[in-house]
């Protein structure tokens, strides 16, 4: 092959989700090239969503979701070392590897994590606890 061409030189990436998300929750692949709200311990993470955003083939009246708001249907996922506010479910000191949760949060991975669930890095300054059910930083892997 003479020349290989960049798909994604830098992110973020969007992406179709296929149910309802919210900006700071972990995203995972699902089938069709869509995106979902990332399972606990998902090896499939991709990063973590931008925005909130919902499945372009939900349930709509007159051409509109049923909804108030129109919600994106492409939504922004920051990964590869991108440092992005996300909201934890157990306490996580600065450099914590960190590991999906329910609901698309975050918790440190423990003494011996399977190394394809990390899906990031602690990123609060040093001396910095952030607490559970907080938001903090964290580097995406």
């Amino acid at each position: 092959m003479s020349a290989v061409p960049i798909v994604t030189k830098a992110g973020p990436r969007t992406y179709t989700p296929d149910e309802p998300i919210l900006g700071g929750q972990l995203v995972e692949a699902r089938t069709g090239g869509k995106i979902g709200v990332a399972a606990a311990g998902s090896v499939k993470v991709l990063g973590v969503a931008l925005t909130d955003g919902q499945d372009p083939d939900a349930v709509v009246l007159n051409g509109q979701p049923l909804n108030a708001a129109i919600t994106p249907t492409k939504i922004g996922v920051a990964y590869g070392g991108m440092e992005v506010p996300v909201t934890y479910s157990a306490n996580a000191a600065f450099g914590d590897k960190l590991v999906a949760t329910a609901t698309g949060k975050v918790a440190p991975a423990g003494a011996t994590p399977d190394a394809r669930t990390i899906v990031g890095i602690c990123a609060e300054p040093a001396g910095v606890t952030v607490a559970s059910n907080a938001v903090g930083l964290m580097r995406t892997a």
